[in-house]
């Protein structure tokens, strides 16, 4: 099921994997869910969101550049990261940016209006 990271209030960290795949398809989706499964496990992890259709965008949440750090280092990650330049990937970019703001919606949830984004509208 494909859910909204809960994030927690800005500011953190967004890491941004953009990638165009191979047609070499051995191991890539197991390596994918495991890595989600190993990135969970991390300190300083917050959530992932992720969509492909022929481009693929992954965005992971981080506490902070630590946190990035010690996960781009990680073992099976750095594995993980030699498959896809090897084998899965013909283009791939990685972008790091600081949340500062963010804001939303979530009807199946019966939430209120988000603050932040009544005070978005209010400041414009």
């Amino acid at each position: 099921m494909m859910t909204i990271a809960a994030t927690p209030r800005p500011p953190y960290y967004a890491v941004i994997f953009t990638s165009l795949r191979t047609d070499v398809d051995d191991g890539y989706g197991e390596t994918a869910e495991a890595m989600v499964a190993l990135a969970e496990q991390q300190p300083g992890f917050l959530g992932v969101e992720s969509a492909r259709e022929g481009l693929g965008i992954t965005v992971s949440y981080w506490r902070d550049l630590e946190a990035i750090r010690h996960w781009k280092q990680q073992v099976d990650h750095r594995e993980a990261q030699r498959r896809g330049r090897q084998d899965w990937y013909s283009a791939f970019k990685t972008r790091i940016a600081l949340v500062e703001r963010d804001y939303g919606l979530e009807r199946d949830g019966g939430s209120e209006p988000d603050q932040a984004l009544a005070q978005s509208q209010n400041q414009q």
